[in-house]
């Protein structure tokens, strides 16, 4: 699977359906970190002993013929710049892996698995399905963790269960976030309380694209904090007893509006497409906003002639890096700007 067919969303089965509760949530997706026995961890690691890690993971995947197959594996010192932005902006790696040549990804065929190896932890096995489906994400996350634990020894404690870089990964090493569109309680500033509520019950709020990254497009990744103690099942229930009081909220709100303030929202809904489908210039940010309210306008009956899935890939397809790969050519920010704009129109007017 060369780079330039991921650019291929059609492939990308979390963009392309909406799944169950999909007005709300976009992905579900589940993360084990895990950390080979006898290696320094990965900020410890030198160069050779960070090559022996990826061969041994790689090596240990494609043991499993069935997982295998159509699988890839991109070493991050073979990429341009823009090539691993490309996989940030796919939600394939995280920012951090990007920023250092010492690591590597797998990304399937199927393009639902990718483990990252050498960012915080040796390995951390990611599986995204769409909507709010975190039981899928872990089964298929599980099983992959079962093949690769056949082939490699990784770091366990008895008492305290996986080891890894960060204590606050100590445990079940796991990570179960959905991210959720919540245009309405950003609109009514509500998301701030909500979010502290969600503090106290054991969870954390991130942006687009991980930690320490901004909520673009009205786009919220809502994840555990806690890993030790508790069973995967447990956390999994918590994320979504809380997942699903947030989408009530957000439902509601989308309901309570009435009279003027939805002629307001209307208004402002229609002019967003507006601006998509005839502006010569326009900003990821700015994209992303836009591109958030079609897609309320969407779930609300307001706009007809598109598919929630259809915005769900501008969300990504709207990156500066996919921009560029699409057009074969680095650019200026001004000429993504202008490029952007035209790739948005095509996709709206299409």
């Amino acid at each position: 699977m060369a780079l330039e067919e991921l650019l291929d969303t059609s492939r990308i089965g979390w963009i392309n359906s909406t799944g169950s509760e999909g007005d709300v949530v976009i992905s579900s997706r589940v993360r084990l970190a895990r950390n080979l026995k006898d290696v320094p961890f990965p900020h410890l690691l030198n160069g050779s002993q960070a090559e022996e890690v990826i061969y041994r993971v790689y090596e240990a995947f494609t043991s499993n013929a069935v997982l295998a197959k159509d699988a890839r594996l991109y070493l991050m010192e073979d990429l341009s710049e823009t090539e691993k932005n490309l996989l940030v902006e796919m939600h394939f790696i995280s920012p951090d892996l990007a920023r250092d040549n010492k690591g590597a990804v797998i990304i399937s065929g199927d393009r639902r698995l990718s483990i990252m190896i050498n960012e915080e932890d040796h390995l951390r096995i990611q599986c995204v399905f769409p909507g709010l489906d975190p039981q899928e994400a872990y089964e298929l996350a599980s099983r992959v963790d079962d093949v690769l634990e056949e082939q490699l020894d990784f770091a366990f404690d008895e008492r305290l269960g996986y080891l890894t870089a960060c204590p606050t990964n100590v445990g079940t090493g796991i990570r179960v976030s959905v991210m959720m569109h919540l245009p309405m309680l950003t609109m009514l500033r509500q998301v701030d309380r909500m979010f502290s509520t969600v503090a106290q019950l054991g969870l954390v709020v991130r942006g687009l694209y991980g930690e320490g990254t901004e909520a673009w497009g009205n786009l919220y990744q809502i994840s555990n904090q806690i890993t030790l103690g508790k069973s995967e099942e447990d956390i999994i229930q918590n994320v979504l007893s809380v997942a699903g009081q947030i989408i009530a909220s957000e439902r509601q709100a989308r309901r309570n509006l009435k009279g003027e303030d939805r002629l307001r929202l209307e208004d402002r809904i229609l002019r967003s497409y507006g601006i998509l489908t005839n502006s010569r210039l326009m900003t990821t940010q700015e994209a992303m906003a836009l591109i958030s309210d079609v897609r309320l306008g969407v779930d609300l009956g307001i706009i007809k002639n598109l598919k929630p899935e259809e915005l769900n890939n501008l969300f990504i397809t709207a990156g500066p890096s996919y921009i560029q790969q699409v057009y074969k050519k680095d650019m200026t920010p001004l000429e993504r700007d202008l490029n952007r704009a035209n790739f948005l129109r095509g996709k709206l007017l299409k």
